[in-house]
């Protein structure tokens, strides 16, 4: 049974060694730029370079994210960094933006890449053209069913990367325009805005069903009890989500994880150790759900209460008057910890005084009625919660400031007469220059030598030592201590390996296109169609439920843009995830491939896609530059297609709000009065924008190089701009 590796998350140096003394196999961390986490502290260059050279020291590997999409005016900075990273050894970059995969490939065949979860891989063609590709590792989508993932496990041989604790995006990764679209800051260039996490009312049928709630904010995952099943089908990367946590955060849940899954290697079954996971949830928790990866019921992935930290219930108000409140406790309270009373008006602030019996006290206890000062508005029964724990994280502080972690080395030691004295380690042998002697007054012993080969001073090793000696004989300490020093000097080289830094010249191979103009559009049902079928339309895309039911040359079927079980088809297709490229050949791409660099354009067409349908976060000058480039660089005009005219759809999720509160129809109500209607489809939800996105000037886009121009009909008057 294969152990799998525990990858822990560093926002910033302090928390990366937070990760390493917790005992994890491999950090991931991110650079000031391309990280996916904008609002991160990050890691400057020299940072990078202190943390690999640390990590590896500890036999812990390096990742760097490198997950957001690239523009065209970015590329060259983006792959000096990559040439940087690479040049540091660095074990892997991890990767959303599909064009820099195909770059960075064939420039740096001997850098490691491995799929992020933007890439919206949940499904075994997906994982095969990855594999095909020479990605190394995938990591999966968090709505990827545990049963999909044994069958991807089964058909491929590529490294698995799971999700297993902390923050969950609502919508499938990599497919979330909601922020972008609406707060102009993207989830796929690392400046979320958190649109999930906000307050909004539902509706159906313009009847309130539910007002005020955090109806798009999840519970955090945490999978603890399910972690056997995921060692058991071979999963070899268990991630913790956490880049944005303190460094007390990260240690915790990456200890937890740590004795849970050495706690089943060495007995069978996953312990958990339930005092540290309460420690866990007074440093941070939204409640915990064990999320779609093990198929979790909608009721109980949602937490509509609050959207950031609940901590942990310790005591109910008994009276409050003139802003004094008396509270009995249920659990520890200490001066300096963070609290908060749950009322119609949450209040929280950091315990400086507080007394029992009318005396001030540093400490309380369960069962201790105890008064203090807060300002609000609250009564009898409501909840005292403690949201941070001073003594707690002065512990956790300490533990990583120490760093208890060691790496375990066997030392053979042979003293025999007449020879030199050897000291081996793994395949690193090393000889005295002086020889062994005779003793007949004072001969060293076998103890002693394990004692003083034993002394690994302030270095990252401790040792097993076994000794084959001679008995009676002399070895001099100071020989013993040189051999010592230069096995670590060797040991240490050893562990700050360098990965070979190899260059070479991108190529890629290109279909010709000749330059087009026209439109395309996207219909939902047969009423549409009637009404632009006389219009002079390139391709008609359409979705399976009308497809056969409309008998014209020109129709493409548009697949969903999640496919768990790919079908079998022989017709032209509009494709939106990258497991359609694998399975099919006569396909066009839609945008939620989020093209937005000219290279990307390119390696969809060297994998066979006709045409390539640019994102929707591309200004206009973006895309001028994406074109004048593709031109310049492969001498060849690019098929490109964009979309000018439609009502985006900005998230799709596992989560269904349809389902929740069963209704047909309906739509979220944001503070601003913003209406995004929600739609049920394959048991998925889709939201789409609160306003239709339009352009005037279609002729702009011809001149600059756009073959075809895509309009999706919501109403009658998307049928005019076909005119």
């Amino acid at each position: 049974m294969k152990k799998p590796e525990l990858l822990a998350p560093a926002g910033n140096l302090q928390s990366f060694y937070a990760a390493v003394a917790s005992g994890c196999d491999a950090v991931y961390l991110g650079g000031k730029n391309f990280g996916a986490r904008a609002f991160s502290n990050n890691f400057d260059n020299d940072s990078i370079l202190e943390a690999v050279n640390y990590a590896h020291l500890y036999g812990v590997k390096v990742y760097v994210t490198c997950n957001t999409l690239i523009y065209e005016d970015e590329v060259e900075e983006f792959m000096e960094y990559i040439d940087f990273l690479h040049s540091s050894s660095v074990d892997a970059v991890i990767l959303q933006d599909i064009g820099m995969l195909d770059l960075i490939r064939k420039t740096y065949p001997n850098l490691e890449i491995h799929a992020s979860t933007q890439m919206h891989i949940h499904n075994l063609e997906g994982v095969k053209l990855l594999e095909k590709l020479g990605v190394k590792r995938v990591v999966l989508a968090r709505e990827t069913s545990i049963e999909e993932i044994k069958k991807i496990k089964e058909n491929t041989n590529i490294d698995l990367e799971i999700f297993v604790s902390g923050a969950l995006c609502m919508s499938y990764s990599g497919q979330c325009l909601m922020s972008s679209l609406v707060g102009n800051r993207s989830g796929n260039r690392g400046s979320c805005s958190q649109s999930c996490r906000m307050k909004y009312d539902l509706y159906s049928d313009d009847k309130k069903v539910s007002d005020n709630k955090y109806l798009l904010s999840t519970k955090d995952l945490n999978t603890l009890e399910y972690l056997g099943e995921l060692i058991d089908i071979g999963i070899d990367s268990i991630k913790l989500e956490g880049r944005m946590k303190s460094p007390e955060y990260v240690y915790q849940v990456a200890s937890l994880y740590r004795k849970a899954i050495t706690s089943y290697y060495e007995t069978g079954k996953v312990f958990i150790d339930k005092e540290e996971l309460k420690k866990l949830q007074i440093i941070f928790n939204r409640n915990f759900t064990k999320g779609f990866l093990f198929n979790e019921k909608n009721d109980l992935f949602l937490n509509s209460f609050r959207p950031n930290h609940m901590g942990i219930n310790i005591g109910e108000v008994i009276s409050y008057s003139n802003n004094l409140v008396t509270v009995k406790l249920s659990d520890s309270l200490n001066r300096l910890d963070g609290i908060r009373i749950i009322g119609d008006n949450d209040s929280g602030q950091t315990i400086t005084k507080m007394y029992k019996n009318n005396k001030s006290v540093d400490s309380a206890y369960k069962e201790d009625i105890i008064t203090f000062n807060i300002e609000g508005q609250f009564k009898k029964g409501n909840i005292l919660v403690k949201t941070s724990d001073y003594n707690l994280t002065k512990e956790i502080d300490n533990i990583i400031k120490l760093n208890q972690r060691k790496v375990d080395i066997n030392i053979k030691v042979i003293c025999l007469l007449n020879q030199k004295i050897k000291l081996i380690v793994d395949d690193i042998e090393l000889t005295s220059e002086d020889i062994v002697e005779s003793s007949l007054k004072a001969p060293i012993s076998k103890e002693k030598i394990i004692e003083q080969i034993s002394k690994l001073g302030n270095s990252v090793y401790q040792a097993k030592v076994e000794v084959i000696m001679d008995d009676n004989i002399f070895v001099r300490i100071n020989t013993l201590n040189e051999l010592k020093r230069q096995m670590i000097d060797l040991l240490n080289n050893k562990q700050l390996y360098k990965i070979p830094y190899k260059k070479c010249k991108y190529d890629i191979t290109l279909n010709s296109y000749k330059e087009e103009k026209g439109f395309n559009v996207l219909i939902k049902n047969i009423e549409d169609y009637e009404l632009i079928k006389n219009k002079s339309i390139k391709n008609i895309y359409m979705y399976e439920n009308i497809y056969n039911k409309i008998n014209i040359k020109n129709k493409i079927l548009a697949l969903p843009r999640v496919i768990i079980n790919h079908k079998d088809y022989e017709e032209e297709l509009l494709i939106g995830e990258l497991g359609s490229i694998n399975k099919y050949k006569n396909i066009v791409s839609d945008y939620s491939l989020n093209v937005v660099n000219s290279y990307s354009v390119a390696f969809l067409n060297s994998l066979g896609v006709k045409r390539v349908t640019l994102s929707y976060e591309l200004k206009d000058y973006q895309i001028k530059n994406l074109i004048d480039n593709y031109k310049l660089r492969y001498n060849e005009l690019p098929n490109l297609e964009l979309i000018v005219s439609s009502i985006p759809e900005v998230m799709i999720t596992k989560f269904n709000l349809i389902k929740y509160y069963k209704i047909d129809n309906g739509y979220l109500l944001d503070s601003f009065n913003n209406k995004f209607k929600i739609e049920e489809d394959n048991d998925l939800m889709k939201i789409y924008h609160y306003k239709k996105i339009e352009e005037d000037n279609y002729n702009k886009y011809f001149d600059i190089g756009i073959n075809t121009l895509r309009i999706h009909i919501e109403d009658k008057e998307d049928i005019k701009k076909l005119n």
